[in-house]
């Protein structure tokens, strides 16, 4: 099996996938034309509102890498998705913030969008990151460069990713490719 894995049906990857799955596919709102002309955004904000969609999906990401050390959930959305995973786990939780959002010193890394280009940044002290075991968040994998940038700044600082996810990923766009030597995992892909 490729260590990037999209989590399917529940017979194929675990029953822990199947709810999760089902609730994604069903709760997920799709707006065309948005941000920009020609995108399809998928809004996962009705996912997260549901109390089961929520949880489901929280305890699927949770039980892909137990043993982490540190959740980081990428800007925006990832923010909800990393706290929520960081209490299950026990641990502690970091956002992965767009550019001018923290105090210097940071570490930044710019990155191309589906829809345009942008920058991630996380603290470049305060926060002891080498040696520790990232488990990134997202919400959504397009082209990849968003999980491709924040996994860059962890392993700058000397973290191990030991694992990226997202809630959706949108597997035409090519996003999987671009991600570094950690396993990926989808919940769902469209």
């Amino acid at each position: 099996m490729s260590k990037h894995v999209a989590a399917g049906p529940a017979e194929e990857t675990g029953e822990r996938h199947g709810p999760a799955a089902d609730l994604v596919r069903r709760l997920t709102r799709w707006a065309d034309d948005f941000p920009e002309p020609g995108v399809r955004f998928a809004d996962l904000t009705p996912v997260f509102a549901d109390p089961d969609g929520f949880r489901s999906v929280v305890d699927c990401l949770a039980a892909l890498v137990p043993d982490a050390d540190l959740v980081a959930g990428v800007d925006a959305r990832g923010f909800l998705l990393g706290a929520g995973v960081a209490t299950t786990l026990g641990t502690g939780v970091l956002a992965v913030r767009k550019r001018g959002k923290l105090p210097p010193p940071v570490i930044t890394r710019e990155y191309q969008l589906e829809y345009g280009t942008a920058a991630l940044e996380v603290p470049a002290t305060g926060v002891e990151l080498a040696g520790r075991r990232v488990l990134l968040l997202d919400d959504v994998l397009a082209t990849g460069g968003t999980l491709a940038a924040a996994a860059d700044l962890f392993t700058s600082a000397g973290a191990h990713v030991v694992a990226a996810a997202v809630v959706l990923e949108l597997e035409g766009l090519g996003g999987r490719a671009r991600q570094g030597d950690y396993p990926v995992t989808s919940i769902v892909t469209v």
